[in-house]
């Protein structure tokens, strides 16, 4: 789709394609430099997600992270996204608590750090936060199966629903959000054969990591599908570039030319100009955009 004819995607706009498509494809994505790539790649949505913690931070997982880390990192995306939808993670401890604390989290979010609406994970336990947040004038996005903060519940990042009786719990839960007004559910880390029963089962969509075809759409983590992390291979995710090795790769040929002397060459360096009165004004026009700014000087003048 073209500049011209791509329009922002809307909370109303992705409930929607639950029944006309496209399938929705979502990303995650932690700073102003990845948004605005992938938004100008075309994605639909873009989440920060509380994977910062692990992807970004090193830690072993989601846990740590802080309400106001995710609205940090919000900012810098939500400065750079022009089309897609934005979509900060309520971390580990921020609406468990209470209804009340759940909607003041909820709302910092928005107003700290420019999101469009908020994710949370968990099912029927949390019906109620999720109702209340909506009821704030707030969307909400739930997540069900393989809920990350729940890590030492689980025993591990482990697939859920495999017997008839966790596969009826899952189903239940993306139930009752659906019922408490969520306008999309993640579905992580289930079978395929539970990932199709849910998306049958709810009228919003599912946007599934670990869990199929079948969903609405998907979701990853930008640094996991662009092999950024090149050490972590998951079964759900594809490998649709090697940055990690081109990152590598091209920090060992910097590495060689400066200490071979030949980086910066002649036509990286800046010459002296003529003579100039103090204060006197080159008659050159900017020759950078000041809404792209750039590190350094990018000409002679």
């Amino acid at each position: 789709m073209s500049e011209r004819t791509r329009k922002k995607v809307t909370v109303p706009g992705l409930r929607a394609r639950k029944s006309r498509g496209p399938k929705i494809a979502a990303v995650t994505a932690y700073d102003a430099t990845m948004g605005r790539l992938l938004d100008e790649a075309g994605v639909d949505l873009i989440l920060v997600g509380d994977s910062l913690g692990m992807v970004v931070q090193g830690l072993s997982n989601t846990l740590p992270v802080t309400v106001d880390e995710i609205c940090y990192h919000g900012r810098a995306v939500a400065r750079a996204v022009r089309y897609a939808h934005l979509v900060g993670d309520m971390p580990f401890m921020s609406f468990q608590v209470s209804v009340e604390q759940a909607v003041e989290n909820a709302g910092r979010m928005l107003k700290e750090g420019g999101f469009e609406s908020v994710k949370l994970e968990g099912g029927v336990e949390y019906e109620q936060h999720v109702r209340a947040i909506i009821r704030a004038g707030i969307p909400v996005m739930g997540h069900v199966g393989l809920t990350p903060q729940s890590v030492h519940a689980m025993g591990g990042f482990r697939v859920q629903g495999k017997g008839e009786d966790s596969a009826a719990r899952v189903v239940a839960d993306a139930k009752a959000l659906e019922a408490a007004g969520v306008y999309s559910i993640v579905v992580e880390g289930v079978p395929a054969d539970l990932a199709r029963r849910i998306t049958d089962a709810v009228d919003v969509p599912t946007i599934g990591i670990g869990a199929s075809a079948d969903c609405d759409g998907q979701i990853l983590v930008c640094y996991d599908y662009l092999g950024m992390v090149r050490d972590l291979k998951p079964k759900f995710v594809k490998r649709f570039a090697e940055i990690g090795d081109a990152i590598v790769e091209a920090t060992q040929g910097y590495v060689k030319e400066v200490r071979a002397s030949t980086f910066p060459s002649e036509a990286h360096c800046f010459g002296m100009g003529g003579k100039r009165a103090v204060g006197e004004p080159t008659g050159n026009k900017p020759v950078v955009d000041e809404t792209r700014t750039s590190y350094g000087p990018t000409s002679e003048d």
